[in-house]
């Protein structure tokens, strides 16, 4: 799969993809959404856009290309803040990639930690470069308690016994449903959301 026309995404584009890892499995059914890893646009190279990601070991920049490779069966779906951004906004965007950027990944996905993941790097870039929140700060308690199906098990044996039940985290899915967020573009995902086809 390649992507090659500028102007199909934008700046700012949120990707979200599904990998199919142990961890990130139950990711997926802890927080009940088929996405378990975002990134965000931040440009075109002149054959492919460029995604800025938080991944394992370390924060980084890769193609869409690549990016969607590593999904499960391709899967993917981009979603854009309601209303676009303006060029001002875009650069601000832009302008807090770098100093995130070989940050370690933390696996315990502590907002709170001065290392990243995936959906924290996302949300911090909009919301320190436009005081937007595209997610939701959860505690594991509360993202926990609303799936009476979560493998408590699994996430004992993560945290090597004991859940952080009060730690705050910021989840894939909380940005896929967050209601700011529009549809614009989807392979492989299933979803009733009507911006897909009014934009396409």
């Amino acid at each position: 799969m390649e992507f090659y026309k500028s102007d199909k995404y934008e700046v700012g584009d949120i990707v979200f993809t599904t990998i199919g890892t142990r961890l990130f499995s139950q990711i997926s059914e802890a927080s009940q959404c088929w996405c378990n890893h975002v990134g965000i646009i931040i440009g075109h190279d002149g054959s492919d856009y460029l995604v800025a990601e938080s991944r394992v070991p370390l924060s980084t920049t890769t193609t869409l290309t690549r990016f969607i490779a590593r999904s499960a069966c391709h899967r993917f779906a981009i979603k854009r803040l309601k209303g676009g951004l303006d060029e001002s906004q875009k650069k601000a965007l832009i302008e807090q990639v770098p100093s995130r950027l070989h940050k370690l990944y933390h696996t315990g996905f502590n907002y709170d930690s001065s290392r990243q993941f995936c959906s924290k790097f996302v949300f911090d870039i909009y919301k320190h470069a436009l005081s937007i929140n595209v997610g939701d700060i959860e505690s594991f308690s509360k993202l926990l308690s609303v799936n009476p199906n979560a493998k408590l098990t699994f996430w004992k044996f993560w945290f090597l016994g004991s859940i952080p039940w009060e730690r705050k985290t910021v989840t894939p899915a909380s940005l896929w449903h967050h209601p700011n967020l529009v549809l614009i573009d989807a392979k492989g995902v299933e979803t009733s959301q009507p911006e897909l086809a009014e934009t396409l």
